[in-house]
């Protein structure tokens, strides 16, 4: 019966949504696990290139002083402390995360007080000045997933749309 007959364009778009929910989430688990995998291996691979620069450095022929074994141990510590940063990029994602924050207050602002892109819409139009608040926020936070994704990529892939200030 459903093949001779098509349900309602509403039916159909409510049917949709369920189905579209389920293949999100399940690119989103694998997205998740394979993430999980690769950071594990490039943990590894940081932490063992360091351990094994710090055991070689420690052949000192028998002569262990705490000057060579302090050395030895600042010289592991930045040397993982700059491979988790370089991989990580904790600088940029902080900055691209903040800037979004700060994007997201001044829609907040400009909806609240009725100024900028909210300065037309009056009270009989508060709904269609919602409209326009949670489509300008959700055009923030998909640029700041898209900002993540670049930041996720190898280097040589990724072009980020706005880089942060140099330090």
């Amino acid at each position: 019966m459903s093949a001779v007959h098509q349900p309602a364009l509403d039916h159909r778009r409510g049917l949709y949504r369920e189905d579209v929910a389920g293949v999100i989430e399940q690119h989103r688990a694998d997205s998740r696990k394979y993430r999980r995998v690769h950071n594990t291996l490039q943990n590894f691979i940081m932490i063992g290139s360091a351990a094994t620069t710090t055991v070689a450095a420690l052949d000192t022929g028998g002569k262990l002083t705490w000057q060579n074994v302090t050395i030895v141990a600042i010289g592991f510590a930045v040397t993982l402390s700059a491979a988790f940063t370089g991989y990580y990029k904790y600088r940029e994602r902080s900055y691209f995360l903040l800037q979004t924050a700060d994007a997201i207050e001044e829609e907040i602002n400009a909806f609240t007080l009725g100024i900028g892109p909210y300065s037309e819409y009056d009270q009989e139009h508060e709904s269609q000045a919602l409209k326009l608040f949670t489509q300008r926020v959700e055009d923030h936070r998909n640029e700041q997933r898209r900002r993540q994704q670049q930041l996720d990529q190898p280097a040589d892939q990724a072009t980020p749309s706005s880089q942060p200030p140099a330090a």
